[in-house]
């Protein structure tokens, strides 16, 4: 009964979403209050039995306590690499070494690095006029020089912390952002190279796209030229936080607990201090340094944080739900049946995120509604790599992105592309992501 109470909230889920269109917070909050109605839990606490109001604002609050200061300092740093042009000084020195020949090959990298403190949305609208420049310049087909970009970006959205939905569910499973990071890296690049450049050269091939007019002309436009931030300031700026978490993974390996030095490297390379520092360094790096006035600074920190309210809402919801699975034994349930049918947590945490993905078109919610079910098989079962766990769950919660998920319309429209060729593309592209990496985390689970 508990199972079919899961898989009627995940379908009741999709209808709102989908067939209501209902907004994605409000219809989480609603599921699961429907769930903890379903499974018998009571509406407030009840002695130590919680009640849903309860885990609703536990597991909100819980979710939103760590990443709203994750957020927020990640969205700043990528602001001010977008209004300093930093982003740009790193895609044309990346196609400057690789050639106009491999220039999808450059755009995957630039992707790769761009994304890794910024969304898909915003490292997509960054670079999108750089993709439709090449393309007008080359006379190559677009879709050849976008699927690499697009291909880059989804990878480390879905894999590489400090990603919202990659931090949450490192906290869910309790595991090492340093090491998540490392594994993240080691798994993303070669899924970015083949479903980017591979199949880009391919699919680009059978599906020629010129640059769409309107859109071309808004974005092509000549502008007057801009002195831009050194390549080496601005990789090193996107890549403090990442240096600094991984120090804190060393720590663990090297240093003796409880020493000074080990408390100063783990303080350092916690997250929010990791990103907070490198957020107040860019605002030099990229800011103070090459001439922009404190008042601008301060400009960019402000306007940039408003459009992550609805990002921080449905993230948050999708931590009430799953205290709301937790608390009312669904979890434990199903991680029950998970361990009495041996199926590796591996592959129950990748096939979770995939079902609620094609359901909802979220990868947000997916990933988090996986981990929150998967994470007691992970705390029961010895010998599972907390690490790869988010990996797995990272990599369902891509696959097959079609008509429920927005981020398919903003590819068909950008790219002026049917339906039928935003398929071929774009889900293509995110279903070979999704089965490539799994493939790589199984292999990869052989020796760690």
């Amino acid at each position: 009964m508990l199972l079919v109470i899961v898989l009627a909230g995940i379908a009741a889920l999709l209808l709102l979403i989908t067939v209501v269109k209902l907004n994605p917070f409000v219809s989480l909050i609603l599921t699961a209050i429907g769930v903890g109605l379903a499974a018998g839990m009571p509406l407030f606490a009840v002695d130590k039995t919680p009640g849903i109001i309860d885990s609703i604002k536990t597991g909100m609050g819980n979710t939103l306590g760590f990443l709203a200061i994750v957020l927020a300092l990640g969205t700043m740093l990528g602001k001010m690499m977008a209004e300093s042009g930093g982003a740009e000084r790193i895609a044309k020195t990346l196609i400057g070494l690789f050639g106009e020949r491999n220039v999808h090959w450059a755009m995957m990298f630039v992707a790769f690095i761009v994304g890794i403190p910024v969304f898909f949305q915003v490292g997509f609208v960054l670079l999108i006029p750089l993709v439709f420049t090449i393309a007008r310049q080359t006379g190559v087909s677009l879709v050849k020089i976008g699927v690499p970009l697009v291909a880059g970006l989804s990878v480390v959205h879905g894999l590489v912390p400090p990603h919202p939905a990659a931090m949450a569910a490192v906290d869910i499973f309790k595991a090492d952002v340093g090491r998540t990071i490392l594994y993240s890296l080691i798994v993303g690049l070669p899924t970015a190279i083949v479903a980017g450049p591979l199949y880009g050269n391919w699919i680009g091939n059978r599906i020629h796209k010129e640059v769409p007019k309107e859109m071309g002309e808004q974005l092509t436009e000549n502008v007057e030229a801009k002195a831009l931030p050194g390549f080496w300031n601005t990789v090193f700026t996107i890549l403090v936080p990442v240096f600094l978490m991984l120090i804190a993974t060393l720590a663990d390996l090297f240093l003796t607990k409880g020493t000074p030095l080990f408390q100063a490297s783990k303080f350092v390379g916690d997250p929010v201090v990791a990103l907070l520092i490198a957020t107040v360094y860019s605002f030099f790096s990229l800011g103070y340094a090459r001439g922009v006035s404190r008042e601008k600074v301060l400009k960019f920190t402000n306007d940039c944080l408003a459009p992550t309210a609805t990002i921080l809402l449905v993230i948050g919801a999708g931590g009430a739900f799953n205290r709301v699975l937790l608390d009312s034994g669904i979890g434990n349930y199903i991680a029950e049946l998970a361990k009495a049918s041996a199926i590796s947590p591996i592959l129950l945490g990748w096939g979770i995120a995939a079902m609620i993905r094609v359901a909802t078109g979220s990868a947000t919610v997916s990933m988090m509604t996986a981990a929150g079910i998967v994470a007691p098989i992970a705390a029961s079962l010895p010998g599972v790599s907390p690490e790869l766990l988010v990996l797995a769950t990272g990599a369902g919660s891509l696959i097959l992105s079609h008509v429920n998920d927005s981020g398919f319309w903003l590819i068909k429209e950008y790219f002026g592309m049917t339906v039928k060729e935003t398929l071929l593309t774009w889900t293509a592209l995110e279903t070979i992501i999704s089965v490539v990496a799994l493939t790589l985390i199984m292999v990869l689970n052989m020796f760690v």
